[in-house]
């Protein structure tokens, strides 16, 4: 059997564990470790007593710790930061903003973080709206919400290289009576703008695209979608809906855009009208992603 040697070596230190840049709150114990390592007896013997010199001053050199690069940390925002108290901006602070009036409301795009977690409770709202009978429906809620809150942020950070706008619908002011941020929001859509893939006549028509997919992004490929319309259920039937698809449409036009798309529900009778009285048709060409998500995909021509 081959003679054993044993370095020693430092034992390991744990200390607080960080997890996105911030500590979490325990202490793992110190480990104490000895480990002990085979050397061949040939092997020992042809080392000279100069090369085991080397190895020595090595051994006694300090250790250098290298600081570790910042990990890139992932945005994701708490309701429990939301101020849902907040008053919703006067319009005169809001000058900027490009919005549409009709009656008691106005559509225009989101530009508070309470204002996006509000129109993604009326998402989470409209998703489990036929669905009262579960005792666990409000936790079910508001789990979508923040998972809604969260994606919708990102989207409109313009991460993957499409824009998107969230478009939301608010309370006029009157006589200088302002609503909360939570009970002014009474409507929302998605607007994304896109592009085409190649060889590509309308979005998803290529079910089974390659990985490495060429996007023309040419202007005559670039289309904007239409996503996630709904209205709170106590601002209904006046004509929130079909206003903020007014302003969509409008709002793609002016970004150089000539087709709208928008994906509908084929027993949703009710919004097949509304989306038709605003001028969009089907698309005639279905795939078979289409048949089997039972959806019809409309297209406005502007």
């Amino acid at each position: 059997m081959p003679p054993t040697s044993t370095i020693p070596i430092p034992r390991p230190e744990f200390h607080t564990l960080f997890f996105n840049g911030s500590p979490i709150p325990h202490k793992f114990p110190r480990i104490a470790a000895s480990w002990t390592t085979t050397l061949d007896s040939k092997f020992s013997q042809t080392m000279n007593s100069n090369s085991m010199k080397k190895m020595k001053k090595k051994e006694e050199l300090p250790v250098q710790q290298l600081s570790t690069p910042p990990v890139s940390k992932v945005e994701t925002l708490s309701s429990d930061n939301l101020q849902f108290d907040r008053l919703q901006p006067s319009d005169h602070e809001l000058v900027r903003e490009n919005r549409f009036e009709f009656g008691q409301f106005v559509a225009r795009e989101a530009v508070l973080d309470e204002e996006y977690w509000t129109a993604a409770w009326l998402r989470a709202e409209s998703h489990w709206e036929n669905r009262t009978y579960d005792r666990y429906i409000d936790n079910y809620k508001r789990k979508f919400a923040d998972q809604e809150f969260n994606a919708v942020k990102r989207r409109c950070k313009v991460q993957t290289g499409d824009n998107c706008m969230c478009i939301i619908t608010v309370k006029k002011e009157q006589k200088n009576l302002k609503h909360s941020v939570i009970k002014s929001v009474v409507g929302t859509l998605d607007l994304n703008f896109r592009y085409l893939l190649q060889g590509e006549t309308f979005p998803g028509e290529r079910v089974k695209a390659p990985i490495f997919c060429t996007i023309n992004r040419t202007a005559p490929n670039k289309y904007g979608y239409i996503a996630n319309l709904c209205v709170a259920k106590s601002a209904r039937r006046h004509g929130i809906a079909s206003n903020m698809m007014y302003f969509a449409v409008e709002t793609a036009k002016s970004n150089g855009v000539t087709q709208v798309y928008v994906h509908v529900d084929r027993n949703n009778r009710p919004t097949q009208l509304l989306y038709q009285k605003l001028g969009f048709e089907m698309v005639e060409t279905a795939n078979s992603r289409l048949l089997l998500e039972d959806t019809y995909l409309l297209r406005l021509q502007t």
